[in-house]
């Protein structure tokens, strides 16, 4: 079924906003600091919804509604993690990692932090951690791809692969343009469509449904597990649903954010902000896959689609149960998130290769204007590889953002959390910690041992490694612990 003129409409409008929220990016943009960091000016309101406008990628209104629908409220516990660990996230991390960036000879990207956190004047860590950045963000990137091309795929009735690259190429043009201010401008409309879409869509279909609790009899009447907190899942699956929040602190395309507050001040009320917007959001896509299941269970001619692809459930409802003009404006809301973290994790690899490889060990004395555009025609280069590896049709979203979401939280969670809390941790610590949680990802994905989510075992040998090494090696310089004492001090005196 494929959109209507003015659903169209609708949608074409809001990708013209975008556009020109990029051209005013590029307008603003006149160093590398201002194209990968916004200049450190984001105030409490746009760090909060840009930092959860580029953590919930498409899985958010494409993933998690369509595992809901077929398993039930089970796969809340994913929602639970996320919650949780995002709290820690902003509670632990967002400002001791604002503070400790800046002063760490105004660090701009993660591995420019940690090589200048551990004063790494060999560079090791430094290209340890891109190299792992360039592995899982490649792959989160291709998610994103692949969510934009069912999206587009489903509206014009076009093949996948013009789909694919239709839905590629629009966030490409505006991260190419308007790198970190334009995405952090454009995130923070996003994340207003995005919360707006996810509160009226639900409400309709239990309207649609005839209430509240009529939705919830015919959910125990046609799919009676699909009211089972624990259905189908062992103590390892309900461990590894919730093992999601471990991932936030090692998201470079979340931990940028807090890098980019305009002060540590700003961090409490974009914390109350952002987990407000969370919780509402996650609850919004868990509703819509519940409530779907009984309104397609009630609705069998219209469930063909869904029950072929789950992961189409919003996008159905939105066409089936409002006007043309209201779907256009919710089917928008699905590319807000597609493009939100897309975008920021385009421009995080573009960033690594920019500042960590291309102006470190290529062209220490680049201009500025040449560091830009280097950062622009990385963003090219990425987004051409990912495109490569979402060509595939058959690819699920879900499965996608779990593979890169766990690479993450293992190599990089551990490090970055220790290295903020933890005077006693070294550089051959950092380094240990790295390697280990990438390559316990890697392998434990393909083996799949004790079906236990490959980020619990990830995140702990990391830690384990960090520790051991780090208690191995020589204390750390002088200046390593009056830096981290520093920042401890000012931490303090503003209770943060």
């Amino acid at each position: 079924m494929t959109a209507s003129f003015s659903t169209v409409t609708t949608f074409s409008i809001y990708l013209i906003i975008v556009l020109l929220l990029g051209w005013g990016g590029f307008k603003a943009t006149n160093n590398l600091s201002d194209y990968i960091l916004g200049g450190r000016r984001l105030n409490s309101f746009v760090t909060a919804l840009s930092a959860g406008a580029s953590d919930m990628s498409g899985w958010l209104l494409m993933g998690l509604p369509g595992a809901i629908f077929l398993a039930g409220i089970s796969q809340i516990w994913i929602a639970t993690g996320l919650i949780i660990g995002a709290w820690l996230n902003w509670h632990f991390v967002a400002a001791r990692l604002r503070l400790y960036t800046e002063k760490s000879g105004n660090s701009q990207t993660l591995p420019d932090f940690l090589s200048n956190r551990f004063e790494d004047t060999s560079h090791v860590l430094r290209i340890v951690s891109t190299i792992a950045i360039l592995i899982f963000f490649t792959l989160y990137c291709s998610s994103g791809i692949v969510a934009g091309a069912r999206l587009f795929e489903g509206m014009f009735g076009i093949s996948y692969t013009m789909a694919l690259w239709i839905g590629a190429l629009i966030t490409i043009m505006y991260v190419f343009m308007g790198g970190f201010l334009a995405i952090s401008w454009t995130d923070t409309v996003q994340a207003s469509l995005i919360i707006t879409a996810l509160i009226v869509t639900p409400l309709a279909i239990i309207h649609t449904n005839g209430g509240l609790m009529p939705s919830i009899d015919a959910i125990k009447l046609i799919h009676p597990t699909h009211t089972d907190l624990f259905n189908h899942l062992t103590l390892s699956g309900v461990i590894s649903l919730l093992a999601w929040g471990l991932g936030y602190f090692g998201q470079p395309h979340i931990l940028v954010r807090f890098m980019a507050a305009k002060s540590v001040q700003a961090i409490p009320a974009a914390r109350r902000i952002s987990m407000a917007w969370m919780i509402f959001c996650l609850g919004g896509a868990v509703a819509i896959g519940f409530f779907g299941s009984a309104y397609f269970a009630l609705h069998m001619d219209k469930a063909m689609v869904v029950n072929a692809n789950p992961e189409s459930i919003f996008m159905e409802v939105a066409k089936q149960l409002f006007n043309p003009w209201i779907t256009g404006f919710l089917l928008a809301a699905i590319l807000a998130v597609i493009m939100s973290s897309l975008s920021c994790q385009l421009l995080v690899c573009s960033s690594a290769l920019t500042e960590d490889i291309y102006k470190t060990f290529v062209r220490p004395g680049a201009s500025e204007r040449e560091l830009v555009w280097c950062g622009r025609l990385t963003v090219l280069l990425v987004a051409c590889i990912a495109i490569a590896l979402a060509s595939n049709p058959q690819n699920q979203i879900l499965k996608m953002v779990s593979y890169a979401w766990a690479g993450f939280g293992a190599a990089f969670g551990p490090v970055v959390l220790l290295s903020l809390i933890w005077p006693r941790m070294t550089r051959s610590g950092a380094l240990a910690g790295i390697i280990t949680g990438t390559v316990t990802v890697l392998l434990w994905k393909h083996y799949a041992w004790f079906q236990l989510y490959e980020i619990v075992p990830g995140f702990i040998f990391a830690s384990l490694a960090i520790v051991t090494v780090s208690k191995l090696s020589q204390m750390p310089a002088i200046s390593i612990k009056k830096s981290f004492d520093s920042v401890e001090n000012e931490i303090e005196a503003a209770s943060v």
